[in-house]
């Protein structure tokens, strides 16, 4: 199994020490709408808030790895459920939605360095409301 498919199999599972087991520690967190988190304990923040809002299961996952090892992309579908309100978004009543999902990866050492993750804001918004 690759760091990714790990990563994601960690993901699905709700464990966060098993994803962080899969960074390396000055990984870089490019979220869909936000800053760039540098380093571990910012990703274990993030996830911790996540975590608190949504519950997510990511279904139909297809991964792609370069051939040289050092990076990877992942297209699946992410089953939602709205549970907390998050700030600046619309109001938590346990609303679900499905959504098409993307990330981009760097590995280093076999670990993950940078994971990027791409989905429409917008449509979210539409389905929650």
């Amino acid at each position: 199994m690759s760091i990714v498919e790990t990563y994601f199999k960690a993901f699905n599972a709700g464990d966060t020490d098993a994803m962080l087991d899969c960074l390396t520690d000055d990984v870089a967190h490019h979220v869909n709408e936000g800053k760039i988190r540098s380093g571990k304990a910012l990703f274990k923040e993030f996830n911790d808030h996540m975590t608190r809002c949504y519950k997510e299961e990511l279904t139909d996952m297809v991964i792609f790895e370069g051939a040289n090892g050092t990076r990877a992309a992942a297209e699946f579908i992410v089953n939602g459920t709205y549970l907390a309100t998050d700030s600046g978004l619309p109001e938590a009543k346990g609303q679900t939605y499905r959504l098409p999902g993307g990330s981009f990866f760097d590995i280093r050492d076999g670990k993950i360095a940078r994971v990027t993750t791409y989905y429409n804001l917008a449509d979210w918004i539409a389905q929650v409301s």
